[in-house]
């Protein structure tokens, strides 16, 4: 035997581990003279009686292997680090997730058909539907998300520029480009997007911010600020009181909806939400919003259905909204 043979021969198990990985499921078991075939067409001799031992050998290490014993027989991988319902769950994360661009969306995928056997694979390919949704553009975004993660584990300020899109589909910096300086806490995936939450230095307040509108971040030598105010913050309650995460000022705010919206409350706010009875056909909620126009335009979504009982002055805003809004149309055409 040659001596680069004789090196091949070394490698046996590690071909058979790949083959079991790549080819073989429960339904999609390999034969004795498939692995003894496959081994051959990598430089490697092998004996449909050692094939067993060595196979003996791979669950010695771990590998949860199963041996089939009704003809035509065979082996298979019977368990991997995950199952397939959890990589379609991946897969259509990937795939709805408008953050991510289309491009890193198909690699993505294609990583994580690597994950489970060849057949499976082409489940996992079958269901991506490729759409005509939007996609973030800015390709920077897995680059803007390790950034700021390092910044985090460094305990260091980020500094970047941030932009809006124009009438003409233009990227246009803000603050004419003056670079934003904030203290990265979190990242969050919210409302199909994904955004850092962080400290601004300069309005001593929490901040959150489109990682995909991000541009040419750096890490500073300063530490973060805003310590204090991250020591007990809940991001699910952060989520839950901004609508489309715009910012606005924080109001207790109580609303008497129609039975039928009880499960739309829930799903905004929480299981956890203040809820109880007002009359026959109606409950009363308690709730913690940021009072916005984004929260406005989901009142007015639900129609006659809810109604803003207190406090005044948000009634007073809602009210102001809606006659804003009718304005538009003139009087001549209601």
């Amino acid at each position: 035997m040659g001596r680069g043979r004789s090196e091949k021969q070394k490698q046996k198990l590690l071909y058979m581990a790949q083959l079991l990985y790549e080819r073989t499921d429960e339904d999609h078991p390999v034969t004795t003279q498939e692995v003894i075939d496959y081994l051959e067409a990598n430089g490697i001799r092998s004996e449909r009686k050692t094939v067993y031992t060595d196979m003996e050998e791979l669950e010695d290490f771990g590998l949860d292997i199963i041996r089939v014993k009704e003809r035509p027989g065979g082996y298979y991988l019977a368990s991997r680090k995950f199952e397939l319902a959890e990589l379609k769950l991946l897969v259509d994360a990937v795939q709805a997730s408008k953050f991510i661009t289309t491009k890193k969306s198909r690699e993505l995928i294609a990583k994580l058909e690597t994950l489970c056997g060849r057949e499976q694979a082409k489940q996992l390919h079958r269901q991506v539907v490729v759409t005509n949704r939007s996609k973030a553009v800015n390709e920077n975004i897995y680059y803007n998300v390790d950034m700021i993660y390092n910044a985090i584990a460094e305990n260091v300020k980020i500094r970047f520029q941030y932009f809006e899109w124009t009438v003409n589909k233009e990227m246009k910096l803000r603050r004419d480009g003056s670079y934003y300086e904030v203290s990265p806490w979190l990242l969050s995936w919210d409302d199909e997007n994904y955004y850092l939450i962080a400290y601004d230095d300069r309005s001593r307040d929490i901040r959150h911010y489109r990682v995909d509108k991000m541009l040419k971040i750096e890490l500073t030598a300063e530490s973060r600020e805003g310590k204090e105010q991250f020591g007990s913050f809940d991001v699910a309650a952060y989520s839950r009181k901004t609508f489309g995460m715009f910012a606005g000022e924080d109001e207790t705010v109580t609303l008497i909806c129609e039975d039928a919206l009880t499960g739309v409350m829930i799903d905004r706010f929480g299981k956890e939400v203040a809820m109880r009875r007002y009359d026959e056909t109606r409950i009363r909620v308690r709730v913690s919003v940021a009072v916005s126009r984004q929260f406005f335009g989901w009142l007015a979504g639900l129609g006659a259905a809810v109604r803003i009982e207190s406090p005044e002055s948000v009634v007073r805003e809602y009210r102001e909204y809606l006659e804003t809004i009718l304005k538009t149309y003139g009087e001549q055409e209601l």
